[in-house]
């Protein structure tokens, strides 16, 4: 079943042509001013990794990677899925000190990835992380840099907004934080979608904390892999999407595990054979630095700041023939 919405009376904000122009303005500024607030530098990243140094990110465990042959090398190569655990590692090669960090332009595959309006098989995102101290490796220094993103972007979209005043978009600069427990007992005969969207339409900002830990009706409010954030201490960023009523997550964060918790989370989770690997020999050791990290969705953010109704309006990608047909009778033009 296709899942594609066409809002009543949709058009396009910009042309194809302005659309590009609105695309490259987002990209720069906001990525500027990122680095600013979080004390950033922007580091080159891979495409791939190999398959044995246990660095791609494995999602919820049930996404496929991408996995191809390398005969030069001798080895078998993924495309990423994200850079979670590869910019930790980069860190301490790269010789960063604490309350400093690196981004890059991450690209991936996702090739198990359910198409509608804000799902691409293509993944285009701003992977950031940083080191820390132990000491802040608090809930208080997620919300801290949280609240430094919304700034970010709502910043971001008020200068896209002087150069293109026929854009609407409106995005709420009060960040409400909840527990993914309290949003639960808040709404406990809803879903986790469900909750997400009733809670983020009435405050319109959000950073729901708590993504991946079993709540008290014994499920995670979302799943999350168990080798890079702290279940505690991680959350998700969702911005009020008026066109297409929505709560749209631009965003995944959070304090990375030290030796305790992934040793905790791999039990938990079931996945001890991953201890071999090299990341996580690594880890367990206390030979990597304590970091915070995450990422933002690059057409996410785009689509959500100019009022698109969807990502394939600010992304070439791929598209079945139902979407295609979709969105053209809909007057919603993929790129």
């Amino acid at each position: 079943m296709n899942k594609t919405i066409i809002p009543e009376g949709y058009t396009p904000p910009l042309d194809v042509y302005d659309t590009q122009k609105a695309i490259s303005f987002i990209k720069r500024t906001f990525q500027d001013r990122l680095a600013e607030a979080l004390h950033l530098k922007r580091v080159s990243a891979p495409l791939f990794v190999t398959e044995a140094s246990g660095l791609n990110d494995n999602l919820s465990g049930r996404e496929r990677p991408v996995t191809f042959d390398i005969p030069a090398v001798g080895a078998m190569g993924q495309v990423v899925h994200s850079l979670a655990k590869w910019k930790r590692q980069a860190l301490k090669e790269y010789r960063f000190y604490v309350g400093r960090g690196l981004y890059t332009d991450m690209n991936a595959i996702r090739r198990d990835e359910e198409l509608d309006n804000i799902h691409s098989i293509y993944v285009d995102q701003w992977d950031w992380e940083k080191v820390i101290t132990r000491e802040e490796r608090t809930v208080d220094t997620l919300i801290d840099i949280a609240r430094r993103i919304v700034n970010v972007t709502v910043d971001t979209l008020d200068l896209l907004r002087v150069d293109f005043p026929q854009i609407k978009t409106r995005l709420c600069r009060e960040l409400t934080v909840i527990d993914s427990q309290a949003l639960l007992d808040l709404y406990p005969d809803k879903t986790p979608k469900e909750r997400e969207y009733l809670f983020t339409k009435e405050h319109k900002t959000v950073l729901i904390i708590g993504i991946g830990k079993k709540l008290s009706n014994g499920e995670p409010h979302d799943t999350r892999a168990p080798d890079y954030d702290d279940w505690d201490m991680n959350g998700d960023i969702l911005f009020y999407d008026e066109v297409l009523d929505i709560a749209l997550e631009i965003s995944s964060m959070g304090v990375r595990v030290d030796e305790v918790s992934l040793d905790r989370q791999l039990t938990l989770s079931g996945c001890d054979d991953r201890r071999s690997l090299p990341f996580h020999r690594a880890l367990l050791a206390g030979e990597l630095p304590l970091t915070v990290g995450g990422g933002i969705g690059q057409s996410r953010l785009c689509m959500l700041m100019m009022g698109c109704a969807h990502i394939g309006e600010v992304q070439s990608s791929i598209w079945d023939a139902e979407t295609l047909r979709l969105c053209r009778e809909g007057g919603i033009p993929l790129l």
